[in-house]
């Protein structure tokens, strides 16, 4: 059943891939990782400048899977119950109704422009999958797959996600400039209305088996080693640590970031259709997975060392096991 689920999974990544690009240009590594992300049960955080199409592509992947789309503008005045709900006085009694957060697909725009209190109502939701208003308990459906977006070019009237917060995501993905070939094709391309376009791949019940499935499957032992030595290597304390770190990093990737890089290892090899997760795919995901999760000393700006410094050399200096 496992094999021809990811044969049926390997096909239905490419139709997915497919009905996108009708409305999305280029971008197809940004999907592979919101697919993976979705089928490790995580959030992602997505980080780029405006007007690269987050929105569209966004809604237009949850189109492609049959699930529930919500956006919630994050801005100074929003207020936690705009995200959850609140109870509204009906008929002579109190009645809860439901917020935007109650969707498969949440979208949350700019969400370092909400002040802390109201991020941590979306975080909260994020990590317990469920609300309590007023005594009562309400889950929000199944999958529940939140993207938040940061503009890394805003700075005034933003409140920055605590790092305890940041650690929540499983991934940051970062969306580029597209190529001078992909924005001749965006200029002509009218995409909020090709989202007519879009035909349905998956459903949820599809998209639970798969989940399912891919917390099941084993990973060897050799591959955990590697993931779990990688995230080590971001600690300054760790003896095995490059010079960089334990010059610049004044905190590493915590434990969490070892499971979500074996869980995404696994995620990524299931939908390339691979029998197993390898080291192959720890390495193509260390970047997204741990970028977010590694805090810089003052001195590493002073002297123009990145984070994607610093995991060059983390990723160097983790040999595979033979």
């Amino acid at each position: 059943m496992k094999d021809s689920g990811k044969r049926w999974m390997l096909k239905a990544f490419e139709d997915i891939k497919r009905e996108i690009s009708k409305a999305v240009v280029g971008n197809e590594d940004v999907i592979e990782k919101f697919m993976v992300s979705l089928l490790s049960d995580g959030h992602v955080l997505i980080v780029g400048v405006p007007g690269l199409a987050k929105t569209l592509m966004v809604k237009a992947f949850s189109m492609t899977l049959g699930l529930s789309f919500s956006r919630i503008q994050f801005t100074p005045d929003l207020m936690p119950t705009d995200i959850t709900g609140s109870e509204i006085l009906r008929d002579g009694k109190f009645v809860f109704t439901k917020g935007p957060i109650f969707s498969n697909v949440i979208l949350a725009d700019e969400i370092n422009r909400a002040p802390p209190k109201t991020q941590s109502a979306l975080l909260e939701v994020m990590q317990e999958r469920k609300i309590t208003y007023a005594g009562k308990t309400y889950e929000v459906p199944k999958p529940f797959f939140v993207l938040a977006t940061q503009n890394p070019i805003e700075q005034e009237g933003t409140y920055p996600l605590p790092e305890a917060q940041l650690d929540r995501f499983i991934m940051e993905v970062d969306i580029e400039y597209p190529s001078f070939e992909q924005e001749l094709k965006i200029a002509v391309i009218e995409g909020f209305r090709k989202l007519n376009e879009i035909s349905q791949v998956l459903n949820r019940e599809d998209i639970e088996r798969f989940q399912s499935e891919i917390r099941n499957t084993p990973v060897p032992e050799h591959v955990v080693r590697y993931a779990v030595s990688m995230v080590r290597n971001t600690r300054p304390s760790e003896d095995t640590s490059p010079k960089i770190v334990k010059e610049f990093v004044r905190y590493g990737a915590g434990p969490r970031a070892s499971q979500y890089l074996v869980w995404t290892a696994k995620s990524l090899a299931y939908i390339r259709g691979k029998a197993v997760a390898t080291t192959e795919e720890v390495k193509e995901l260390a970047f997204s997975v741990l970028k977010h999760r590694i805090i810089l000393h003052f001195r590493a700006e002073a002297e123009g060392i990145g984070v994607e410094d610093v995991l060059d050399e983390v990723v160097k200096s983790v040999k595979p096991e033979s």
